[in-house]
């Protein structure tokens, strides 16, 4: 009976059947001549759309537990939310340790990827799609609205399809010293610690006031005494002595603190859901 089904039924059903699932997806990034293959998820809220959209890029750790409970969060509030493995995809393992790093182009290619994706799916309003991610991953965030970094993508031969993202956020993201003069181009929220000793909050506080002195709306909270990590529910406040860190203190190479911070992670999930409601239209 199956094979008799017409296309659109098909789609149809195809849409009943992922509900509020979760469904493996994989969409090719948008590297010039030579595109990957990326796996995803995404979670579908109830429902036949067309929904507001949110792509989540994982830290350096990979895909965890707290990145599909973030994904849980945002189809509780009617997004469909596309988890991007950047690692997997690419046979790779935690990428935290020292090692050889992936060109920076190749996650921001995975991002306007999965823009792509998110905007050819039926379900899904292409003018209410945003971004947000975690460390390695919140530079990413960051990068997919970043008006220079646009530019050069485009000198490349990497277009972002209109209009874009909407919004960002950065969760303890890296990289702000590499953007902090330039310019976002859309509404960005930034969440840290002020104990972060792994990405360094007065770097990201720079690049909120300088890009802000440029006209971009780039808000920041500093959480009081939390690190690395603290929206990662069950995470012990422990030194990982193993990770790379730029920042690390007396010409370390490697090691940072993470751990669970109850209060910052309740305000980051609220300005989290007021933020993509007001620029996504999103259930707060």
């Amino acid at each position: 009976m199956l094979g008799r089904m017409t296309r659109p039924a098909l789609l149809l059903a195809a849409l009943l059947l992922a509900g509020c699932a979760t469904g493996r997806v994989s969409f090719d990034n948008v590297t010039p001549g030579a595109p990957v293959r990326v796996r995803a998820e995404a979670f579908r809220p109830d429902g036949a759309g067309p929904f507001p959209a949110a792509v989540l890029m994982h830290g350096c750790h990979g895909v965890s537990r707290s990145t599909h409970d973030w994904a849980r969060w945002f189809r509780e509030r009617g997004y469909l939310a596309l988890v991007v493995d950047s690692w997997t995809s690419r046979e790779l393992g935690e990428q935290c340790s020292p090692g050889e790093d992936l060109p920076n182009t190749a996650r921001f290619d995975d991002a306007i990827g999965a823009l792509r994706w998110l905007q050819a799916q039926p379900e899904v309003d292409r003018e209410r799609i945003g971004i947000i991610g975690w460390s390695n991953g919140g530079a990413f965030a960051l990068s997919a609205v970043n008006g220079p970094t646009a530019e050069r993508a485009k000198r490349r031969g990497v277009e972002i399809s209109p209009p874009g993202y909407r919004a960002a956020v950065g969760v303890y993201p890296g990289a702000c010293p590499s953007l902090s003069n330039e310019l976002s181009v859309r509404p960005v929220l930034i969440l840290i610690g002020s104990d972060d000793d792994w990405t360094n909050p007065a770097e990201c506080e720079a690049l909120a006031a300088r890009q802000r002195a440029k006209g971009a709306d780039v808000t920041i909270v500093v959480y009081p005494g939390a690190v690395h990590y603290f929206d990662v529910e069950g995470q012990p406040r422990v030194f990982l002595a193993e990770v790379e860190n730029h920042n690390a203190a007396g010409g370390r190479c490697c090691g940072a603190t993470v751990g669970f911070d109850a209060s910052a992670n309740a305000d980051a999930h609220r300005r989290v859901g007021e933020f993509f409601a007001r620029h996504l239209g999103g259930r707060p």
